[in-house]
């Protein structure tokens, strides 16, 4: 059984003139990691591995859910793959995962993990906000052969205010 939990990044501010890859979170993105981040760890969950997007506002809101977890960070990788908005780049990311990860959780973006979402899960959602977390279950014991799953659980900040 292999296990996906998607976590969109936090709320990110637009005042800044960077480029999108820095863009920082806003005090509510960062409020509302640790809020879905306080949430999920009573899940108790273990967690093979960790993946990110390189964008400021993702992998700041991964380290905020490590820390929350008390996760490892040797446990984090970093990837391009995740920096995707249409899932074309995340969808073929996760289908090569190594097979001895059977629970893995990634942090990136929208509109790719709406998509990912509805793709892969059997609960239709309208959009992963920011800061919200989708955990999926596959009955496939290989990464390139999930199909349909079930959506396990969501948890969106807007549920735990």
């Amino acid at each position: 059984m292999k296990q996906l939990i998607l976590v969109r990044h936090g709320k990110s501010s637009w005042e800044y003139s960077v480029g999108d890859k820095d863009r920082p979170l806003l005090e509510r993105g960062i409020n509302d990691a640790l809020l879905v981040a306080r949430k999920f760890s009573s899940e108790g969950l273990d967690i093979d591995f960790v993946f990110s997007s390189p964008a400021n506002r993702a992998l700041h809101t991964c380290i905020l859910f490590l820390r929350q977890l008390d996760y490892p960070m040797h446990k984090l990788q970093i990837t391009d793959s995740l920096y995707d908005f249409s899932g074309d780049g995340a969808i073929p990311f996760i289908n090569n995962l190594d097979n001895t990860l059977d629970t893995v959780m990634i942090f990136g973006h929208n509109h790719a993990f709406t998509h990912i979402a509805n793709s892969f899960g059997n609960t239709y959602i309208d959009n992963v906000p920011t800061s919200g977390l989708v955990h999926l279950q596959f009955g496939a014991d290989r990464w390139e052969n999930i199909t349909k799953g079930t959506t396990v659980q969501t948890i969106f900040p807007k549920q735990i205010r």
